[in-house]
This record gives structure tokens, C-alpha cells and sequence, in this order.
């Protein structure tokens, strides 16, 4: 998948890792990865430094008054500079676009492969999800989530504004990303626009596409936001490298986690222009089942597997982190959102499946 987004570092056995376990059901499902990069280490002997920043999102605001504050800010920087990665749970608020546009994560890579272990359980015919592997490559840095906007009065009215941009700077950052990755894999990149409903934008987007393409020697396809969602329903093994602004590809990668059976099982990673890295799942906090063992804890298990092999370039271990898991689906255990319509699973809490997959470690390496 790394298509030159990140840097090239070999197996490396020291590991810089910077934690923010973030809040609600964060500090369980961000537990559950550290256990299994545990039993990793331990079977593979990896040394690694783990770091713990501070408060973020919602609690972070009601002691800073800021959902990112310059204390994270400065710990995310240090690991960087370290040549570290940062494993972060959940925030709310404006933490997940403040920390993109001031650390300048202005590329989130988020894979849709579904696990064929899990054909029995989820709202989306297994039909729908065979062959299916494809990547949202989406813009963080600029579009609507990172424009300016008031509420204010006018005659009496309360009006909302909003203004965003895209330059075509940026525009060539995300696609040039999207291109080395689809060069990389079948060669093809889907751009997702709106051409009537927001034409020059959407005249932009499609031009700077065009001229990355022939650069990198791959075919740009435009395709409609709203299409763009039915396809990745209705045909999307028919789909590989998809590049979108930052809300389409938000709608897009979370409609895309149906298929994954579970918006729990949803993760990303999101890069700056030297390849730092912060990975994270693509669901929120999920407040109401904090502390009640209720999570799904892969989505979080996935993006450590993702940052082993892309930052780390530990192939063999997120391999067999993923092995580990397929291996609990496909015995029956399961957490709730997993549950199949018929039942004939044994449901277990985030602790106990995270359990159950430390111990398949040994016996899928």
C-alpha cells in the first residue's frame, strides 16, 4: 500500500510509538492494541519505546477550552521528529481536523478489504463483498472541514455561512498520493467530483487528475460523489484507489465500513508530506458503551497492523496480527456489533476478545 506515502524503513526492531488513548471507549480499545503489540514484541523480538501524551477531544476541552491542545501538539511533533508513529483513540470535537491541519496530516489512507471470516454477520450480502480491496485516499487539508465559517443575524434571520477552497497545490498533493498507490496496484484511480453541483471545484479536481495521471503513468476515471456512494454498495470490487475531497471521502470511507461488516472494524492512517504517520480507526468515541467491555476493538488492532507495515515496515508481524484475528472470527467469538442474524456465535467483551487474540498470535505466526 505504501506507494512511496511513507518512508521506506526496513523491519526496522526498534519502535518509537507515540499513544494517545484518546476518550470513551479510546482508552479500552487503544489497551486492547498495546496487549497485542505485546505478545508481538515478546514473539519477535521488537524493542519498543512507548510514549503517552495527554488529554484529547471532548476532555480536553473542558480543562484547556480546545479539543487539540499545544501540549499534544508538541508530544505528536517530538515522536515525529524521533522518527516515531502515533497510535491515537478517539477524540471528539474539532480534535480529528484541528490535529490534521496543524501538523499538516494532509493525506488519510483508509483500506476497505473486507474479511471473508466475517461473511455471516453485517448489513451487506457476502456477494457484495467478495474480491473487494480498495483504498479511500482522502484529502485532510483542505474543502469544507477546514474552510471558515459565522453564524450571525441578518434583519432578524440567523444565517449560517461557510466558506471553503481548494488550491490546486493541495489538489496535486492528494492526487499525486492516490497516483503512486494505484501505480502500485491495477493502475487506476476513481476521482470523485460533483460536476453540477459544484462545478469549478469539481473542473479542478478533474484537470489536476488528468495532468497527475500522464505523470505517473495511471488512468484517472471521474466519478460523482453520489454514484461514487452507490457504487461502493453496489459493485465495489469493480473499484481499487479511490481519491476524494476531505467530505466526500469521509461519507464515502464510512459507508465503505458497511462492508467491512462492522463501522467498528474501520481504521486509517493519516500522513504528512515526509510520511509521519498517525493511525486511527475510522469510528468515534462511541461514548455510550464507554466502560462497559461492549467495543470491537479491531478497527484500533487494525490500524497498529497498518502502522506496523507502513511506517515500520514490519510485514511479517501485521500479517500476522490479521491472521490472529481472522483465526478468533472463524472459531466463533465475536463482540456484539459482530453478532450474525442467527446467532450461533459466542458473543465476548472487548477484554475477552482481545484475549483470545493474543493467544492466536502463537498459533498463527
Amino acid at each position: 500500500m505504501r506507494g512511496n506515502i511513507t518512508p521506506a524503513i526496513t523491519d526496522a526492531r526498534k519502535l518509537l510509538i507515540g499513544v494517545l488513548p484518546g476518550e470513551g471507549v479510546g482508552p479500552e480499545v487503544i489497551a486492547s492494541a498495546l496487549a497485542v503489540l505485546d505478545a508481538v514484541a515478546a514473539g519477535s523480538g521488537l524493542e519498543v519505546d512507548l510514549r503517552t501524551g495527554g488529554a484529547i477531544g471532548l476532555d480536553a476541552e473542558r480543562v484547556a477550552g480546545r479539543a487539540l491542545t499545544d501540549e499534544v501538539c508538541n508530544f505528536i511533533a517530538d515522536i515525529f521528529d524521533q522518527g516515531g508513529a502515533i497510535l491515537c483513540g478517539p477524540g471528539g470535537g474539532r480534535f480529528v481536523y484541528d490535529l490534521r491541519r496543524r501538523i499538516n496530516l494532509a493525506v488519510k489512507l483508509s483500506p476497505i478489504r473486507p474479511s471473508r471470516a466475517l461473511d455471516d454477520c453485517g448489513a451487506i450480502h457476502p456477494r457484495a463483498r467478495q474480491g473487494v480491496d480498495l483504498i479511500v485516499v482522502r484529502d485532510n487539508a483542505g474543502g469544507v472541514y477546514q474552510g471558515r465559517w459565522s453564524l450571525c443575524a441578518d434583519n432578524g434571520t440567523r444565517v449560517a455561512r461557510h466558506e471553503f477552497e481548494y488550491n490546486q497545490v493541495d489538489i496535486e498533493r492528494i492526487l499525486t498520493a492516490g497516483a503512486r498507490i494505484a501505480r502500485h496496484r491495477q493502475g487506476v484511480m476513481h476521482v470523485v467530483v460533483k460536476r453540477s453541483g459544484v462545478p469549478t471545484i469539481s473542473q479542478l479536481w478533474e484537470d489536476v487528475a488528468a495532468e497527475v495521471a500522464r505523470a505517473h503513468d495511471v488512468t484517472a476515471v471521474a466519478l460523482d460523489f453520489d454514484f461514487a456512494a452507490y457504487h461502493v454498495i453496489h459493485n465495489a470490487a469493480a473499484l481499487d484507489v479511490i481519491v476524494a475531497p476531505n467530505m466526500c471521502g469521509d461519507v464515502l470511507a464510512d459507508v465503505a465500513a458497511a462492508l467491512l461488516a462492522s463501522r467498528g472494524m474501520s481504521y486509517s492512517g493519516n500522513y504528512d508530506d515526509q510520511g509521519h504517520a498517525v493511525y486511527q480507526t475510522n469510528h468515534g468515541a462511541a461514548y455510550d458503551l464507554a466502560g462497559r467491555d461492549l467495543a470491537n476493538p479491531c478497527g484500533q488492532i487494525h490500524s497498529l497492523a497498518m502502522m506496523l507495515h507502513e511506517t515500520f515496515g514490519l510485514t511479517r508481524e501485521a500479517q500476522q496480527i490479521e491472521r490472529a484475528m481472522e483465526h478468533v472470527w472463524r472459531r466463533g467469538l465475536r463482540t456484539a456489533d459482530l453478532a450474525p442474524a442467527d446467532g450461533g456465535h459466542t458473543i465476548v467483551g472487548t477484554r475477552a476478545l482481545t484475549d483470545h487474540i493474543v493467544q492466536a498470535l502463537d498459533a498463527t505466526a
